[in-house]
């Protein structure tokens, strides 16, 4: 198959997912990842429909593989950090969930939605301090409320001390 009937295939896969039929879109993807098995956008495409029909944990082997290396561009790496990640926590596997999104946030950490699914993880595994941490600051920072707005400064500061009374 040449690069460019790959490319076509794996277009055709992401519109039948798009367009609401993922069990088609999941059987190209699957003969394309046996085809080309080290292809991480492939992986990912692949990884992302099993997420969309609720089969979780076959969608983890693919999203570990197109995470190895530096196959995938910034967009599709940041949607595979939060989709493993997330993925990790809806099988209950929550120190997995923290580490991979911890790293996500690491790479990106101007990116909203992995320190929202962070903080979730952080809440499955008790560490709820930094979990209402993360989501005060990221509130502050991102809401189009005027009245969040104007109270910025009182948000950002009880975020990094959430235990201060008077």
């Amino acid at each position: 198959m040449s690069a460019q009937d790959k490319d076509e295939r794996i277009a055709e896969a992401v519109r039948l997912r798009e367009q609401g039929h993922p069990e088609q879109a999941r059987e190209i993807l699957l003969a394309l990842t046996a085809e080309f098995p080290d292809c991480a956008g492939i992986a990912y495409q692949t990884a992302w429909v099993h997420d969309v029909l609720g089969l979780e944990a076959e969608a983890v082997p693919y999203y570990e593989r197109c995470l190895q290396g530096d196959g995938l561009g910034e967009d599709d790496r940041r949607g595979a950090l939060v989709g493993l990640g997330s993925t990790y926590r809806v099988l209950g596997r929550f120190g997995q969930a923290v580490e991979t999104l911890r790293r996500g946030v690491d790479e990106f950490p101007d990116d909203g939605a992995l320190r929202t699914f962070l903080a979730m993880a952080l809440f499955n595994t008790g560490e709820h301090h930094e979990a209402m941490q993360i989501l005060l600051r990221l509130v502050a920072s991102t809401s189009d409320s005027d009245r969040v707005r104007r109270y910025r400064p009182a948000i950002e500061y009880y975020a990094a001390d959430l235990t201060h009374t008077m």
